[in-house]
């Protein structure tokens, strides 16, 4: 499963704004089964987002974005595309978290 998202999390990638692709610090992207139990994800970003750090971050692990390929599959694999289209939403939804924008904002914004 990995591997069949990766070129899509990669492709989604490489389609941000250079300006936005340099700002990306410290952030990991893992593709993983399942989200936790009892959770229903489709991604999830966990770490301080760019706009909450300050001259005392240093040191730390990295953020981490985790794309869950099994929901997405379930729920979008019978079409390959759609599949695709929502793995890059997904991707650009928690890449969006590592940038400080919250949930409230993706939806005022028509985004979320």
């Amino acid at each position: 499963m990995d591997e069949d998202f990766q070129p899509v999390i990669q492709a989604t990638l490489d389609s941000l704004p250079p300006e936005l692709r340099e700002q990306i610090s410290n952030l990991e992207l893992i593709v993983e089964d399942e989200p936790p139990p009892g959770q229903r994800l489709l991604g999830l970003y966990q770490g301080i987002p760019l706009t909450r750090r300050d001259r005392s971050y240093n040191g730390v692990l990295p953020d981490k974005i985790t794309i869950y390929s099994g929901p997405l599959e379930r729920l979008y694999g019978h079409d390959p595309e759609l599949l695709r289209q929502e793995i890059r939403r997904v991707v650009l939804h928690e890449i969006a978290h590592h940038f400080g924008i919250s949930d409230e904002r993706l939806i005022e914004i028509d985004r979320y």
